[in-house]
């Protein structure tokens, strides 16, 4: 399993590319070919899942059942922001202007690891973000690892 972790803090540049931390290249599990699909994250950053990875979701996505109203509203919103990015020379990826507005990106990226995934944030948005929680990282944790 590809294991993400960690923060780091890049320029991106006026084409939108941005390079990804030598960290987070080393865990790039062997048969992703060097190639990320891109998304709408949650929360409105953009994510980045290795292309093996991706395909875990497309299995599950795979499965349901496209009769159903609130599933096709889901395919449609979730698959259209994705786009297929490969790794280039520089060891850097391309985000899709499209993808940059969407996240308010400008001209710094906060790199965030995410165990499966990248999340690339505003460094400004995702201040704001953790200023907002209404929990404690302590509080949290014990919420969430003990079933609270």
């Amino acid at each position: 399993m590809t294991f993400f972790q960690g923060y780091e803090q890049y320029s991106i540049d006026d084409k939108g590319r941005v390079n990804i931390p030598a960290r987070m290249r080393k865990v790039l599990p062997d048969d992703s070919s060097n190639t990320f699909i891109l998304t709408r994250g949650n929360d409105n950053c953009v994510a980045a899942y290795p292309i093996s990875e991706w395909k875990k979701y497309m299995d599950m996505i795979s499965k349901l059942n496209q009769f159903d109203e609130k599933n096709r509203r889901f395919m449609r919103s979730f698959l259209k922001w994705n786009v297929e990015v490969v790794l280039d020379k520089q060891n850097r990826i391309t985000i899709p202007k499209s993808h940059l507005e969407l996240s308010e990106i400008k001209k710094s990226v906060v790199i965030l690891g995410q165990f499966d995934h990248i999340e690339f944030w505003d460094p400004d948005r995702l201040e704001q973000y953790e200023k907002n929680t209404d929990i404690g990282m302590e509080e949290l944790a014990e919420k969430v690892m003990l079933g609270n």
